[in-house]
């Protein structure tokens, strides 16, 4: 089993809360991490059709079956929350309940105000790099990386990426879109997202996707937010601070695997990553993504954003912090070139902001420190704050 940077927290947040939530794409290794870190718990899955039968009908006695419990898939009952709610008061127990989705359930009002001041909330994604690596297994590229993606199953079955994700594509994703809308032409909304795929790093303009989508601009709006409850999207929010500039409204488009990306681009193999017409968008895809899953695992919320004026001046990431705001530059070539500071060094001279961190994130390996911020290979990532 890799070791998962988020178990320690998983751990520690147990001991101080009644709930804690543990969400995240499906087949991101929530079951096998739950299972490890919590061996005295009694494990149920809502996916078991007999055990969600059982907890339909009598939910108390279901939750009164063990003092500890996980409690996989959850969504597929959202009544137990509110004896989940009624159960913790009473005993007033810590890590009372694990529960575990492959939706974030917690976005639902009525699940939030049940659980409110009761749950520690937590997200995990595929595997990092960083864990990766940390356990050893060597990947020849980042080319190789982009393409293979980052899902468990990939490295523990060493499952080809061409075959796994397809059928992730329909066994999975699929089986949420059902459950959370009623979509009555699946076909249709795999183009759809197929075409966010190919939209990934950019604006998000709703009214261009629907045209090419076929659909209406409100389905269009309704599908992403279904793809981001399921962990597949996430919306990369412009940075408010305009340094009086006018900015940009919409948010960027990114996925949360870029071998699911590469997959819905038809990609084939590793070979074809580097001269695709997207690779520049899926580099920077895994950075970004990279970095949010960092926050992830630590037990944090995303504090990642892009800024971007109305005349097309941009800051491909925004990092922050409460004392600051950390300038990130993407650039997927392996060479070095100024040029890639040049928008940093615009940002400096608008913003006036005095802080020295900052960074240019490129294909290459080295680690460079130059007068205009720090040059940093696509493996170093643990050097940005």
């Amino acid at each position: 089993m890799v070791p998962r940077d988020i178990r320690q927290k998983l751990l520690h947040l147990s001991g101080k809360f009644p709930v804690v939530s543990l969400t995240g794409p499906r087949q991101s290794g929530k079951t096998t991490l739950l299972k490890e870190a919590f061996p005295k718990y009694l494990y149920t899955s809502l996916e078991d059709p007999v055990t969600r039968m059982k907890a339909e009908s009598d939910p108390r006695r279901f939750l009164d079956s063990a003092p500890k419990m996980i409690i996989d898939e959850i969504q597929r009952i959202p009544d137990l929350f509110s004896y989940i709610q009624t159960i913790t008061d009473e005993t007033g127990r810590v890590g009372h309940f694990i529960i575990s989705g492959s939706q974030s359930f917690l976005l639902n009002e009525k699940i939030s105000q049940s659980l409110a001041g009761r749950v520690a909330i937590l997200h995990l994604m595929p595997f990092s790099y960083a864990e990766l690596s940390n356990y050893g297994l060597q990947v020849a590229s980042v080319e190789e990386l982009i393409y293979r993606g980052f899902y468990p199953r990939i490295y523990d079955r060493n499952i080809d990426p061409k075959d796994f994700y397809p059928n992730y594509i329909q066994t999975c994703i699929e089986r949420d879109v059902r459950l959370l809308q009623n979509v009555h032409n699946l076909n249709l909304f795999v183009r759809f997202m197929k075409l966010c795929a190919g939209r990934a790093g950019q604006l998000l303009n709703f009214s261009s996707l629907a045209h090419d989508s076929g659909v209406s601009v409100n389905t269009a709006k309704s599908w992403i937010s279904v793809l981001e409850t399921s962990f597949i999207v996430f919306l990369l929010q412009p940075h408010h601070k305009n340094f009086n500039k006018r900015l940009v409204k919409m948010p960027k488009l990114y996925f949360y695997d870029t071998g699911l990306v590469s997959s819905l681009l038809d990609i084939s193999s590793v070979e074809q990553i580097d001269s695709h017409y997207q690779f520049g968008a899926l580099f920077e895809n895994f950075i970004i993504s990279e970095l949010l899953k960092r926050r992830f695992h630590n037990g944090e919320r995303s504090n990642l954003y892009f800024w971007r004026d109305h005349k097309g001046a941009e800051i491909d990431l925004v990092i922050e912090q409460f004392d600051s705001l950390i300038p990130v530059e993407i650039k997927s070539s392996r060479t070095f070139s100024q040029s890639f500071f040049s928008g940093l060094i615009y940002w400096k001279k608008i913003s006036g902001v005095q802080d020295n961190r900052q960074y240019v994130v490129y294909g290459g390996n080295e680690i460079y420190e130059t007068k205009n911020g720090v040059l940093l290979g696509w493996n170093e990532l643990k050097h940005i704050p």
